[in-house]
């Protein structure tokens, strides 16, 4: 109780000295109910809200990074100890999907193919420097254990294939000359991330056979699988769905109709993998069910995995013609609001508390220095 109420007087540069990048997951979770609001059957009010959710999530994106800059620049050394930190580097994955929901969304809904692919190529600039830099760090500055491991691990794998599956969605709405290259470079990401991520998964099952269930404070982690099996599956449909058109006239015409073919094969292969790894998810968490789970940041991780799984399913049904996807789709979509709305309630509540404002790799001693404890619930 102490801690908690504690929370509640949380002072302005508390919560900047506590600004982690895990807070982009909430554009991440904002961003893709945006594009699943824009494919949902249903009453018109509903996809006319698409826009405004996109527009909405733009100013939390460009909000957050001006916070997470501006703890860069008033406390460097702080920031700079996230790479010795085992969880916390993760999230940095997080700001490059963030921007892929606004690149796709410049397309989506302000229908500026020139926008997109310049938010692209920086969303694409930083899925690499992710994906290279903190598995480095993790090999070269932290220290990890097997029965210590989660989903987590993906979190800065996947933004490569998320942006894969960007360059599919932009290259039929650019010339040819720039429409293949691009379409090379969404394979090459595509590569660089999903298999990977399946590596981690085989390594994910193991732990958790022979380790059970992660603490309840990660416990929402389980669902993070989905996100590699749902974008790699959405990346393979949209980049094997325009490549007859990008390569007609070059040297990779010839491969066009068996990327199309792999596209729906693979994806459908993914798919099924994905569902798996739901079914199991939504078992795993009703386990934790005695325990209450406690509210944090890591709940997001609800919205963004199954948000990408459902745009897969989308598009398998748009690329199939068979209804089954269509129908688990809107399901699906009905399922995601509920959780996207509860989470983005609890996640209002903990930031005007404070209590959400949590940078582990900050010494309890620097946080007393400034202030009160802060507590982790909400």
């Amino acid at each position: 109780m102490l801690r908690r109420s504690l929370s509640y007087h949380l002072r302005p540069g508390e919560a900047l000295r506590h600004f982690t990048a895990n807070w982009f997951t909430v554009t991440m979770g904002t961003g893709v109910l945006a594009l699943i609001l824009a494919q949902m059957p249903g009453p018109a009010w509903l996809t006319a809200t698409a826009p405004l959710v996109w527009k909405v999530n733009i100013g939390l994106f460009g909000l957050f990074s001006l916070l997470y800059a501006a703890r860069w620049l008033l406390y460097p050394r702080e920031p700079a100890q996230i790479f010795s930190h085992p969880v916390a580097p993760m999230f940095l994955g997080a700001i490059p999907m963030g921007l892929a929901t606004i690149a796709n969304g410049a397309l989506v809904f302000a229908h500026d193919p020139d926008l997109a692919l310049r938010l692209w190529a920086v969303e694409s600039g930083l899925a690499v420097l992710a994906g290279l830099c903190v598995p480095a760090a993790m090999i070269l500055r932290q220290t990890h254990a097997l029965e210590k491991m989660t989903a987590v691990w993906l979190l800065p794998v996947v933004p490569c294939e998320v942006a894969a599956a960007g360059a599919g969605l932009l290259a039929p709405h650019l010339p040819a000359g720039l429409a293949a290259p691009l379409l090379v470079a969404g394979y090459g990401l595509w590569a660089l991330s999903v298999p990977l991520a399946l590596g981690i998964l085989t390594i994910l099952f193991l732990r958790l056979v022979l380790h059970s269930l992660p603490p309840p404070e990660l416990a929402v982690s389980c669902w993070l699988p989905l996100g590699p099996l749902g974008t790699g599956a959405l990346g393979l449909l949209l980049l094997g769905h325009a490549a007859p058109l990008a390569f007609s006239a070059t040297p990779l015409a010839a491969a066009s109709s068996a990327a199309q073919g792999l596209g729906i094969i693979g994806a459908l292969v993914l798919w099924a993998y994905g569902l798996w790894w739901l079914g199991l998810a939504v078992v795993m968490t009703l386990a934790y069910r005695p325990h209450r789970l406690p509210f944090n940041m890591g709940w997001w991780g609800f919205t963004f995995p199954l948000g990408v799984f459902i745009l897969a399913t989308n598009a398998l049904a748009g690329q199939t013609d068979l209804r089954v996807f269509a129908l688990t789709g809107e399901g699906l979509s009905w399922l995601f609001l509920i959780l996207w709305a509860m989470v983005a309630a609890r996640t209002l509540r903990g930031a005007y508390h404070g209590s959400l404002f949590v940078a582990p790799y900050v010494s309890q001693e620097a946080s007393r220095g400034m202030g009160p404890a802060i507590g982790r619930g909400a």
